[in-house]
């Protein structure tokens, strides 16, 4: 991010601001227009959200100044946007197929509407910035592979904790550190089977301002799961036990806990994607060694301990005030901050939260019905288990009991969905079962309303 001040403010000189286009105005969108309010050479244009309201709300609560007008279409709000006025809308197609706008932010967490945006705004030509996590680890390296082809870039946003944990690998890894393991901390106690209708989650949502559903994501761990399944999918690194082992530690200890069992620690091999309960959050991690012996007493004289193992920490994480400088980067300098590999390399999947019969219908990310692990994309294949950006909608056609993993013959799967066509045509991809030019024409062709 060096010299992105000076380039913003170059932009804002010029009177030719980044442009963003936001679908999503919940805690994290409203988050994203305050912050561009503090900033210089960047701007939110348009708004949408299911809630028009609430999209409206956005720039209030934002305090961005200007005439706020509603739009149904994009060539309404784009002609309104040339005139100096913001946009609001219900409908985040207006948003995708906009002119007057460079860079999608895509801020809703919900798989099927991180999809069928990331496509039709890569058809019009704008830059995807995604903080829809949950997205990119369902279909993230064929959303990636198909903004390229039509010339325009893919990032997950900076500010939450995939991001952070990805400005510190590469920074390791451009010094030459053998990266052992890669984390976050995890604030919230760790409840497998919490559910939103629990009373006491739900209160605690309601103290924290936040929708019961997306407290229950971090609480039930899947939210942990998919964020460092987002940093494997960016570096190849993997979890080295299935849910990762999530032990108990502090900052301090990071390199004692997070090293191999041989040297008393917990792993059981290096280059893993793992978390830590206690005194971590709201930080990052990186635990790295170095086999050269200068090296290791250099890291003695500047006070990162006597080795073989060393932490890299971030303290903080400004998850939605960062996001701003991802669209900065996209727009500005071409450059994503981070985006998946090629190929999947990790795979979050639904675990029953309780005993589920047939005619259940699973619910959300952060419901009552499932909860999410991580484990190898290869793993999760040969089991044929079933990835959490599928779940929402299925429909169970057999029991399966608490705690145990639902497999994609467990349930019938909801249809027509955008996000399992994409993940039917990412898997044949990754396997060789579908050349370039005939995905290229399969996604081109796929409608998207």
């Amino acid at each position: 991010m060096i010299g992105l001040n000076e380039e913003l403010a170059a932009r804002e000189a010029s009177g030719r601001p980044v442009r963003i286009g936001m679908i999503g105005a919940g805690q994290m969108g409203v988050d994203v227009v305050a912050e561009v309010h503090m900033m210089k050479g960047i701007d939110v244009v348009v708004v949408a959200d299911i809630d028009k309201a609430r999209a409206r709300e956005a720039y209030r609560v934002g305090m961005l100044e200007g005439e706020v007008v509603e739009a149904d279409s994009a060539e309404e709000a784009d002609t309104a946007v040339a005139a100096g006025k913001r946009v609001f809308t219900d409908d985040y197609r207006v948003v995708t197929d906009m002119k007057q706008v460079d860079v999608m932010l895509e801020a809703t967490g919900v798989p099927e509407v991180g999809a069928k945006a990331a496509l039709r705004s890569a058809r019009t030509g704008q830059q995807l910035a995604m903080m829809n996590v949950e997205t990119d680890v369902t279909v993230g390296p064929l959303l990636r592979w198909y903004a390229e082809r039509k010339g325009v870039l893919y990032a997950l946003a900076a500010g939450d904790e995939p991001a952070a944990c990805k400005e510190l690998y590469d920074f390791a890894d451009s010094l030459g550190f053998t990266i052992v393991a890669a984390g976050k901390g995890k604030n919230n106690p760790l409840d497998r089977h919490a559910a939103p209708t629990d009373e006491k989650w739900a209160n605690e949502a309601r103290r924290r301002g936040l929708s019961p559903n997306m407290l229950i994501e971090f609480v039930d761990g899947s939210k942990t799961m998919i964020e460092m399944a987002a940093v494997s999918n960016a570096t190849g690194l993997v979890p080295d036990v299935r849910g990762m082992h999530g032990p108990q530690t502090t900052r301090d200890k990071l390199q004692e806990t997070f090293a191999l069992r041989e040297h008393g620690g917990v792993l059981g091999r290096s280059g893993v994607v793992d978390y830590g309960i206690g005194g971590i959050h709201p930080g990052v991690f990186l635990v790295v060694t170095t086999e050269h012996p200068r090296l290791r007493q250099a890291l003695v004289y500047r006070d990162m301990g006597n080795g073989p193992y060393y932490t890299l920490f971030r303290p903080y994480h400004l998850c939605s005030i960062e996001v701003p400088l991802t669209c900065a980067m996209l727009v500005i300098r071409k450059k994503s901050n981070m985006v998946p590999l090629r190929r999947l390399v990790s795979e979050v999947f639904a675990v029953a939260k309780r005993s589920l019969k047939p005619g259940d219908v699973l619910d959300a990310i952060g419901g009552s019905t499932f909860y999410s692990l991580i484990d190898t994309y290869e793993a999760a294949q040969k089991e044929k288990l079933l990835p959490v950006g599928l779940a929402k909608g299925a429909k169970v056609i057999r029991a399966v009991s608490q705690d145990r993993p639902i497999t994609c013959e467990d349930v019938e799967l909801h249809e027509p969905s955008t996000i399992l066509d994409l993940r039917r045509l990412q898997d044949a991809r990754m396997t060789g079962r579908i050349n370039e030019e005939t995905l290229a024409a399969s996604m081109d062709a796929m409608g998207v309303e």
